[in-house]
């Protein structure tokens, strides 16, 4: 077993990138509370944008408004695009259908992006934030601030979507949609204006998370294209897709754990499978809990 010291820096890294999973999980969940889509391109849409911010940015340079402009932008657009064109027709459909609908998308941008910046030949891209420069020294560890910036990002949307959800006019209007659709349009709920508005947000959080990620992790099109999305979903799966403090939790342990194991030699190639073991684990556990509650009920 490696001496604690070898964890510090990733338990740093860990709590970061969990921010990132945690607004990203948050996206998913308010998107999926109001249109009942399960949005898998979320990672691939993040992805495209932070190539564009990189395509805009002198070379070795580090990122500026115009990419994060960029980034954002595009995210915003195509998601926005996506659900005015095709929310609509998916929303009397299966989730199986909903799903592989988004994940045709994430293909297309998938695909797109190797066209566009190829990596054959081993040819890698890199993208850098100004607040890498920045930082302190925790101990014996350096810390960024783009780091910061990841675990607070993900502290404030969480905070700022579950006050937005509760206190505001299109919020109660979300989650009204997310228990009855159609007893909320009776009600004169404007439906389409409600769904565009969670497109749009979900959209404005993918290339958030997009461009913090190519910075801190890779900016590669496997990588952000699902490693964002598998992450953030395992998440969202935690927190039964309905509660964001829960799935902001489940964020943070999904970053931290798969970072933790990385310094054990005897794990490190299994990090990936954190999201989907941890996921495994929470839907087991509350399967179970709600089977024992069944059977306290019918025995009484």
């Amino acid at each position: 077993m490696p001496p604690w010291s070898s964890f510090e820096p990733f338990l740093v890294s860990g709590l970061a990138l969990g921010g990132v999973y945690a607004l990203s999980g948050t996206g998913l969940v308010v998107l999926y509370r109001a249109t009942g889509v399960l949005y898998l391109a979320f990672g691939a849409v993040g992805a495209m944008g932070a190539f564009l911010a990189y395509a805009v940015t002198p070379a070795d340079a580090t990122v500026g408004v115009t990419g994060w402009v960029v980034c954002i932008a595009f995210s915003a657009v195509v998601t926005l695009g996506y659900g005015v064109i095709f929310g609509p027709r998916l929303a009397g459909r299966g989730p199986l259908t909903q799903a592989v609908c988004t994940l045709g998308l994430a293909l297309v941008l998938f695909g797109a992006i190797d066209l566009a910046w190829p990596t054959s030949g081993g040819q890698s891209f890199s993208l850098t934030l100004p607040s890498d420069n920045y930082g302190f020294v925790a101990g014996d560890v350096q810390v960024n601030i783009t780091q910061i910036a990841g675990l607070v990002t993900g502290v404030v949307i969480t905070i700022g979507t579950g006050a937005f959800l509760r206190y505001s006019k299109l919020g109660t209007a979300m989650r009204a949609m997310a228990n009855d659709r159609e007893i909320t349009a009776t009600l004169g709920v404007p439906v389409r204006r409600v769904e565009a508005a969670a497109w749009l947000g979900c959209g404005v959080l993918a290339g958030i998370a997009g461009i913090l990620l190519a910075d801190m992790a890779a900016l590669d099109d496997t990588t952000l294209t699902f490693t964002v999305v598998i992450s953030s979903l395992a998440a969202a799966l935690i927190g039964r897709l309905r509660s964001i403090a829960v799935t902001f939790v489940a964020a943070l342990v999904v970053g931290l754990v798969h970072d933790l194991i990385t310094p054990i030699s005897q794990l490190t190639s299994y990090s990936d499978m954190t999201p989907f073991v941890l996921a495994a684990i929470a839907l087991l556990v509350v399967s179970r809990g709600q089977v024992m509650t069944r059977s306290r009920e019918e025995g009484s």
